[in-house]
């Protein structure tokens, strides 16, 4: 009997947090999963490093003058692609399976709709993707018959609590994504606007970037699960809640018409995820470590501060709308939180930043790449000009 066959994965991304961790998940599967091309934003060494590792032939660097120092790092073997066409490319490639796009804002916009158009499955670890084009990615999903593969902890147990489910959305009741609640889930209203930086950079479960983990304390980042579920499961928004559950066990779950709840468990490691989306519809024994029931001691859960932390509300209203409004609420955020990074607004001032910028959106239909990224320019000089605003 034949082993079988490697699949062949194309990593946009890779020397991020997801990128770093897909290489680990590519190491303990190396008889399954095989890393044909690896793509960075900036940072030719380590991309030069993984490309030494893995042994991929391709990799792209976005930052144009990085290319000769990374043909510097590289073997002559090694074609190396440079800028967005050099994503495009990659996503392209004739020999990939499987696409995952971890790169953070706009950037994996043209390379994930290439990849559906290629033919390749299409693994997301960007919430921009959906968050600003999910209408645009998922009919043309549906129209090249590719699996959308989310790699999000929180989808990814929406996922698995939905596989190889017969009765499809009609008898799903509602999808219910968990949060951590953040640093700053007890901490009394009046005393967000003080919250430091060092504060909101301390994340109480997970260890990841920046921008994320200051979307965790301000809900941010789940208000825009809420969006991109609503286009990776087709469910309304009105059926897409949150929970607070301070532990990061439950990943989220499926309440079914007849009450029933199914959950995803696991440790709080992207691996788990990533191992999923990259090995579906099977299921391999890799290096990753169950749990410990005994250990856990208890699992907690609250309803989330909505009146004090409206990001959820403003992603429902986002959601609910439609058009342009997410890819606004998306952008907005960015750019406030860019400005809370350097000092120029407040912690709570993020969300009357973003507030502000969509009341004065014109929503347009999001049927394109083009409307959105427009939509995005235009919410990031309105966004600009509130903090300009706020700082005067």
């Amino acid at each position: 009997m034949s082993a079988p066959r490697k699949r062949r994965v194309v990593l946009l991304g890779s020397t991020g947090s997801i990128g770093t961790s897909t290489l680990k998940v590519a190491r303990e599967l190396s008889d399954r999963i095989e890393l044909i091309a690896l793509a960075a934003g900036t940072n030719a060494t380590k991309l030069a490093e993984q490309a030494r590792e893995t042994g991929v032939k391709h990799v792209a660097i976005h930052d144009a003058s990085k290319e000769a120092q990374l043909r510097s790092l590289l073997p002559p073997d090694v074609t190396i692609h440079v800028g967005p066409e050099g994503l495009v490319t990659l996503a392209e490639l004739s020999d990939a399976d499987v696409v995952l796009v971890a790169i953070v804002g706009t950037g994996g916009l043209h390379p994930a709709l290439a990849a559906i158009e290629a033919g390749k499955d299409l693994a997301v670890a960007s919430k921009e993707i959906l968050v600003m084009a999910g209408e645009t990615i998922t009919n043309a999903a549906r129209r090249k018959q590719v699996s959308l593969l989310p790699v999000d902890s929180e989808h990814n147990a929406i996922f698995q609590c939905l596989d190889g489910h017969r009765g499809g959305e009609k008898e799903v009741s509602r999808l219910v994504l968990t949060a951590s609640g953040g640093p700053f889930r007890k901490l009394p209203v009046e005393d967000l606007p003080k919250v430091t930086l060092a504060q909101a950079l301390k994340h109480p479960t997970w260890d990841m970037g920046r921008k994320i983990t200051i979307d965790s304390a301000t809900l941010f980042n789940k208000g825009l699960e809420m969006i991109e579920a609503r286009w990776l499961f087709g469910i309304g928004m009105e059926r897409i809640d949150v929970v607070v559950h301070p532990q990061s066990i439950i990943h989220s779950m499926v309440e079914f018409i007849d009450g029933s709840v199914l959950a995803q468990l696991s440790r709080t490691d992207m691996c788990f995820p990533i191992q999923y989306a990259l090995t579906w519809p099977e299921r391999l024994r890799g290096g990753l470590r169950p749990l410990d029931f005994p250990a856990l001691a208890k699992l907690e859960f609250e309803a989330p501060r909505d009146e004090d932390f409206p990001a959820l509300k403003l992603a429902r209203l986002a959601g609910l709308t439609g058009g342009t409004l997410p890819a606004v609420y998306n952008a907005a955020n960015e750019v406030a939180v860019d400005a809370f990074i350097e000092g120029r607004i407040r912690f709570s001032d993020i969300w009357a930043v973003v507030h502000n910028t969509m009341d004065q959106h014109q929503v347009n239909p999001a049927t394109t790449l083009e409307s959105v990224i427009s939509a995005d320019a235009s919410a990031r000089l309105i966004a600009s000009e509130t903090i300009q605003g706020l700082i005067s």
